[in-house]
């Protein structure tokens, strides 16, 4: 059996839908296919979900969001209309999004949650009766009733270990199965959503539910790019690589798959196979335990944007106590997680996403680690980017980060911050944003211009 997922440029028109339908009847091992909301059809176009988080967050400030609405009931129209489906689908899609918009909006983050989630709902709702147009047998699945039970968390709801073998049962159900992504409901039955993009979150925990041989992640391009393409003109294409290769690349911002996706899949020790919905011929990537280390120390470069770095200095920093715990308490006492901590005897720093906290916010935290932790030196930096180098390779070959310095200096970039974790699997720079292209292209031609991955 195979899980298959497709995400929002795969369902953003009629024509789209048309390729999905080919590619699923193409293998009779893919039983359960799991949508997203209907993405964007150029470049100039809005997702869904977008449109939706809108109408809440309008229908929140007592605005009338008509136009959103409409806007949405129109996607969903013309994509009706490109497959020739009876109209009372879009009734039902309508009243779907109205009785949402008029519900309970005494909690904001749980009613915005709940119109989130309706892209994805509906959508299944849709491709399921188009299956079925086509005389296949196809069924669209409510994950409150087949048990995808998840904690009560707003836009980063998790699995409950309940969830799974709950689940398990749908490998029973005869046809094909259409699940909706990115939600699941509490055990008292309210609608959660996983984090942004989380239809790979579903796609992943269905897989290791059933016990599937395989989950396929279909998208826009026909592999994992060894670099952004936006960066870098035609990178190099990564056949395979590990779970973990590529938890550290998304991380770091590879949008290809999301982060968290991952996880139940390599708890279950199944492959991920990534491939494009347009050219589905491709061979894609696949995502394994373990590969064959030929290409060197590297198999990608991320990066991204959007850091800020908290450097404190004090002498013999080494030598106290419960400094470390001190410095992050101070932070979660203004709710703020932080990504690296780089450190020396008598310096740490502690690189955070900057969008999580003002200026005045900003002054208060400075303020307190210098007052409370008698700190010699105190500041933050602004406008950082991370830089990720990955690669199961860097365990067996030396030099590798002398490497990637070395070109970082020659194309004169000035390295913020270095940060190796011990694994070994990846190394990290940071650098001033307005550096940030210039040095992955660097660090590209260094790794990559010669070798074949």
């Amino acid at each position: 059996m195979k899980v298959v997922k497709f995400g929002g440029s795969s369902l953003a028109s009629g024509k789209q839908l048309e390729k999905v339908f080919q590619i699923v009847m193409s293998d009779p091992e893919r039983k359960v296919v799991v949508v997203s909301a209907p993405g964007k059809r150029n470049p100039e176009d809005i997702k869904v979900t977008d449109l939706l988080i809108t109408c809440a967050e309008k229908s929140l400030a007592n605005s009338n969001p008509v136009e959103e609405i409409n806007t949405v009931l129109a996607r969903y129209q013309d994509i009706a209309e490109e497959l020739s489906l009876p109209g009372e689908i879009i009734a039902d899609i309508e009243d779907d999004l109205f009785a949402r918009l008029n519900g309970d909006k005494d909690k904001p983050d749980r009613y915005i949650d709940r119109l989130k989630a309706a892209g994805e709902d509906n959508n299944a709702k849709l491709v399921a009766a188009f299956f079925r147009k086509r005389e296949v047998e196809a069924y669209y699945v409510d994950p409150k009733e087949a048990g995808l039970v998840v904690s009560p968390e707003p836009g980063n709801a998790q699995a409950l270990p309940e969830a799974y073998e709950r689940l398990f049962a749908l490998r029973n159900q005869p046809g094909i199965l259409i699940f909706p992504g990115f939600f699941g409901y509490s055990e008292e039955g309210e609608v959660f959503t996983f984090s942004r993009s989380g239809s790979d979150i579903t796609g992943s925990i269905l897989a290791n539910a059933l016990k599937a041989d395989l989950y396929e992640n279909f998208t826009d391009v026909d592999a994992v790019y060894s670099v952004n393409p936006y960066i870098v003109e035609k990178p190099k294409e990564i056949k395979e690589l590990t779970y973990r290769e590529m938890r550290e690349l998304s991380y770091a911002g590879f949008s290809v798959l999301h982060d968290e996706a991952l996880v139940p899949a390599f708890r279950a020790g199944i492959p991920v196979h990534v491939k494009n919905t347009n050219n589905p011929s491709a061979p894609g990537t696949r995502i394994v335990a373990e590969r064959e280390n030929t290409n060197g120390p590297a198999i990608g470069i991320a990066s991204d944007k959007g850091f800020c770095s908290i450097y404190v200095s004090k002498y013999l920093m080494n030598r106290e106590v419960g400094f470390g715990r001190k410095l992050l308490g101070i932070l979660e006492d203004f709710g703020l997680s932080y990504e690296h901590t780089p450190s020396g005897i008598d310096d740490i720093s502690v690189i955070l996403r900057e969008n999580q906290f003002d200026g005045e916010m900003e002054k208060e935290i400075l303020q307190r680690i210098k007052t409370e932790l008698h700190a010699d030196e105190v500041k933050l930096v602004h406008g950082l980017s991370l830089i990720m180098v990955v690669g199961e390779g860097m365990r067996r070959n030396v030099g590798t980060m002398a490497r990637a310095s070395k070109a970082l200096a020659k194309a004169k970039v000035n390295i913020e911050m270095i940060n190796q974790g011990s694994s070994e699997v990846s190394m990290m720079f940071g650098v001033k944003s307005v550096d940030e292209k210039r040095a992955v292209r660097a660090i590209y031609e260094e790794f990559f211009t010669a070798v074949t991955v």
